[in-house]
């Protein structure tokens, strides 16, 4: 019995000394999306990280002398995982601080050392935005500064070697820099810190839509291939994030129910799912299949008719599978075809319930299109510039269409008279503005923006995108969410019956 006891004290020994050794991680409970927390180095003061699930925000509270030269102290609340990532957070620092050079923000380490290599996007306490790094175990600390001053948005995303920070106060697009041939290694921790610059003292950071994002690889097919997706709400006027659902299996394009009480999204990927629409019960987080009945390969342009008792789909079962617009109960039922023609892809449905509006390819051309919302009459085009029109959306008074077209060069956010007349541009800049949807008061309109990297004509998915919002009459967007999707992720009207939050879907693998 004692040569056991023995045996175990010695077996608890070498485990405690290759851990002091490699770095490895204390054992601490998880905390939210992140495995364990715990203090980098050896600061005089303890610090501590907290989770809060209802609200889904991370406090940390940190002492430490610094984290630069060749060794570092601070808190840290980690999770460790392989490959490329993106991680992303919100912040804000509690109180007025001690010191000027006080840091938060998001970071990447080969280890749990205090000398490990790391990088970082660091917002200090007053204003300094930086990426720093340390190329190797004890070197010193590099940093390349942001011209951005005091940012509360920091992003930091891993490609191979290549490191890149993309900071911006809050309703600004991202500024970024980069740092090239910085191996961290496979496998790394990465998380959320708060340095207090000062051994004397402890301060405390807040962050919140913190998303841990694993992109899809380069060599990914699209339309083939798939990552998983993440079901969210925003809170529009703070920004605000809530995760409601998380599958591998991909889904998109979430409408709200007139009624509140939930969700309509489609699911897509691999048969025999893909395709199938489904109700996301807000209150009891459950998903329930819509019998569409024959119709069973629904895509991402589905809407509900302004009073909720009606659903309109683009279903791709019929006509060698181009997209058709049907109509059925919002409860389910046996659809009725109202388009003719195809590829008809719906987007709007009139306030008055008694017409529908779509993109059409017609003749080599995608314009917009009005009908009947019951099948009767021949379509109208609405639109007849060259070059792609789609995402028409009634205005809740019904005075206006809303439109993205790219008879200006880039895709932009237009609007006219529900006849097709008068054609106004809202949207004037270098990025992509796709699929505009207008508050239920009708005095604002939200979007989703697209990078100037990608093609005018594309909404592809898996891109780092905007969610952006102007007063509907035009105006200078401001963005209300940064996120790594694209396709799927707001193709619908998704706003909130009260005006105040809009449901989107964003992706990760989350394998």
């Amino acid at each position: 019995m004692l040569g056991s006891t023995i045996r175990i004290l010695r077996t608890a020994l070498v485990v405690a000394a290759l851990a002091a050794v490699v770095g490895a991680a204390p054992a601490t409970p998880p905390l939210g999306d992140l495995d364990g927390h715990g203090d980098v180095g050896q600061p005089k003061g303890a610090g501590d990280a907290r989770y809060d699930p209802a609200a889904q925000e991370y406090t940390l509270s940190g002492s430490g002398l610094n984290m630069w030269g060749p060794r570092d102290e601070f808190q840290f609340a980690w999770k460790r995982l392989s490959g490329d990532f993106i991680l992303q957070a919100r912040l804000r620092f509690e109180g007025s601080g001690t010191e000027g050079h006080r840091k938060a923000g998001v970071i990447a380490r080969t280890s749990l050392d205090d000398d490990s290599p790391y990088a970082d996007a660091a917002v200090h306490g007053d204003g300094l935005t930086s990426l720093q790094f340390r190329r190797t175990k004890g070197a010193a600390t590099e940093e390349v500064r942001s011209e951005v001053k005091g940012a509360d948005v920091v992003q930091l995303e891993r490609k191979g070697s290549l490191l890149t920070m993309s900071v911006a106060r809050f309703g600004d697009t991202f500024t970024t820099s980069r740092v090239a041939d910085l191996p961290l290694g496979q496998e790394v921790y990465v998380g959320l810190f708060v340095c207090a610059h000062n051994p004397e003292v402890v301060e405390t950071a807040r962050f919140r839509n913190l998303r841990i994002v694993r992109p899809a690889p380069d060599d990914f097919v699209p339309y083939r291939d798939y990552i998983g997706s993440r079901l969210e709400i925003l809170e529009v006027e703070t920004g605000g994030r809530q995760l409601l659902h998380a599958s591998q299996e991909p889904f998109e394009a979430p409408n709200w129910t007139r009624d509140g009480e939930a969700l309509v999204y489609n699911t897509s990927g691999r048969a025999p799912s893909r395709g199938r629409l489904v109700r996301f019960d807000l209150a009891s987080r459950q998903a329930m299949p819509i019998d569409t009945g024959f119709a069973v390969q629904n895509n991402n342009d589905h809407v509900l008719s302004f009073d909720g008792r009606m659903l309109g789909i683009s279903d791709q079962t019929a006509d060698d599978h181009q997209s058709v617009v049907y109509t059925l109960p919002s409860t389910g039922g046996a659809p009725k075809r109202i388009t003719r023609l195809s590829p008809s892809y719906l987007h709007g449905w009139s306030p008055d319930g008694r017409f529908l509006v779509y993109t059409g390819g017609r003749n080599g051309e995608f314009d917009v299109f009005g009908m009947a919302a019951d099948g009767s009459g021949e379509e109208t085009n609405l639109t007849k510039s060259p070059g792609l029109d789609d995402g028409p959306e009634y205005s809740p008074d019904g005075r206006y269409i809303y439109f993205n077209s790219v008879r200006s060069g880039t895709m932009q956010i237009w609007r006219m008279k529900p006849d097709g007349r008068d054609p106004e541009q809202l949207t004037n800049d270098e990025y992509n503005n796709w699929f505009p949807h207008l508050s239920p008061d009708g005095r604002q309109v939200a979007f989703i923006t697209f990078p100037k990297e990608v093609s005018p004509s594309d909404h592809p998915y898996y891109k780092r995108v905007y969610l952006r919002l102007m007063p509907a009459a035009g105006g200078a967007p401001r963005v209300i969410a940064y996120v790594y999707g694209g396709q799927g992720t707001l193709n619908v009207p998704s706003w909130s019956p009260d005006g105040r939050r809009l449901a989107f879907v964003s992706n990760s693998d989350l394998r």
